[in-house]
């Protein structure tokens, strides 16, 4: 069955007027990886067990870029959901889960656009409860509108993460290197949380993806034997 970002992929594709063309995308390419057929990586996909939720809250087209790396989160974290963000309301089906007595919910933002007392470096869990980790996924100046734009996301707590390492993605531009993607946002977030072992296999995702991607696009053979290969040879 296709995972969430999968499925709002295809609603959104079922809206366009006119078919979405991703820039310098003229392979075909794999429909599960995204990645054109000659670098698929669909043979590395790994499994790993997780206590943890992320749901994702995605601007209009996120779904429709090859490079998106919140499809990753989903690929890894069974329990991933995915929402296109709406300017003027919510999804009812984003509300009833935000309400969901099972989760505990918390948005994962840069703590200087909250006030204080919402602001948390921890995740403790809650007897009952399964975190609930809420990734903006857009790019900054988009995601900063978005968090102030989302009334419903006003009461929840706002988990400000202190990354030690700069973002190793290299598939958009930034300006910033302390501006991770989202792929590893929710690696820090499940380690945070105590997943380590989904951390790690989300991590080496990323890295495989990015490997093949990148060698696509540069028409170079990914490297097999790397240590992210390594990783998800022993989690696959």
């Amino acid at each position: 069955m296709p995972h969430a970002v999968a499925r709002l992929r295809e609603e959104r594709l079922a809206r366009s007027l006119k078919p979405f063309v991703a820039r310098g995308s003229r392979a075909p390419r794999c429909t599960r990886c995204r990645v054109p057929h000659s670098h698929c990586l669909c043979a590395w996909l790994p499994r790993a067990a997780s206590q943890c939720g992320v749901c994702l809250l995605m601007h209009d087209i996120e779904p429709l870029k090859p490079s998106n790396t919140g499809w990753l989160i989903a690929d890894v974290v069974a329990d991933t959901f995915a929402f296109t963000w709406q300017r003027t309301g919510a999804d009812p089906r984003l509300v009833a889960l935000l309400a969901d007595p099972r989760w505990q919910p918390v948005v994962v933002f840069p703590g200087e656009y909250a006030t204080s007392e919402r602001v948390v470096e921890q995740v403790e869990r809650l007897p009952g409860k399964r975190p609930l980790f809420i990734l903006l996924d857009a790019t900054w100046t988009e995601a900063r509108k978005m968090f102030r734009k989302s009334p419903y996301l006003d009461g929840l707590p706002v988990l400000s993460l202190q990354p030690e390492a700069l973002s190793r993605y290299r598939l958009r531009r930034s300006k910033r290197g302390d501006h991770l993607c989202t792929a590893e946002v929710a690696a820090l977030c499940l380690e945070l949380a105590g997943d380590a072992g989904a951390a790690t296999t989300l991590d080496a995702w990323l890295d495989v993806f990015t490997e093949h991607y990148l060698g696509a696009k540069y028409h170079r053979a990914p490297d097999l034997q790397n240590a992210a290969h390594q990783v998800l040879t022993q989690r696959s």
